[in-house]
């Protein structure tokens, strides 16, 4: 019976686009890179886990390989490929008012973006955007939140959302709000 060894990967690398005029630079434990759409760091520590810059790649490795460095290893790889996607391409979410009874008007002002009128609210909810993060209102419906870092863009659309979330009330029939419709890797609608 012939035995089958199984080869252990204990380096992965991640591609950096040179020709699309991406840089990377590690100082201490933040990743930097630096994009034609910008620039975007990433804190990038954990115990047995190391994280090198060579000319054309980012290599994530470690000397112990165990199911738990292997997770972080994966973990470093996708966020090491989203920096590398946002300042190439960049993100972007869109959303969507949605009432029936009172009208909402929506509006971006000095950084703060507000609802009035949620249900018939005297006070507006309001929500404080990053200014990395552009957000842009097209008619009094649409909403488009985009940016360079995926996790500040998520984040403020998620806030967006909950901002007009309704307690106390049946959803069924109550379904005024704004709600994601989509995402850089899903559409919902």
């Amino acid at each position: 019976m012939v035995q089958i060894k199984k080869k252990i990967w204990k380096t992965f690398e991640v591609e950096v686009p040179l020709e699309d005029g991406v840089t990377a630079s590690m100082s201490e434990d933040i990743l930097t890179i630096k994009g034609p759409k910008g620039e975007v760091s990433k804190w990038l520590k954990y115990p047995r886990v190391y994280v090198k810059v060579k000319e054309n790649s980012v290599v994530v490795g470690t000397e112990k390989f165990s199911q738990s460095e292997k997770k972080i290893i994966h973990t470093f790889r996708a966020h090491i490929k989203n920096l590398i996607k946002g300042v190439t391409e960049g993100f972007e979410y869109k959303l969507v008012v949605v009432y029936a009874k009172f009208p909402i008007s929506i509006e971006l002002k000095d950084g703060v973006f507000s609802v009035k009128n949620l249900l018939g609210e005297k006070v507006p909810r309001t929500v404080k955007v990053p200014s990395d993060v552009k957000v842009e209102i097209k008619g009094n419906k649409d909403i488009t939140v985009s940016g360079i870092d995926k996790e500040r863009v998520g984040q403020v659309a998620a806030s967006l959302e909950q901002s007009t979330r309704v307690l106390n009330m049946d959803r069924r029939v109550v379904q005024d709000g704004i709600f994601i419709t989509e995402k850089p890797h899903r559409k919902y609608v």
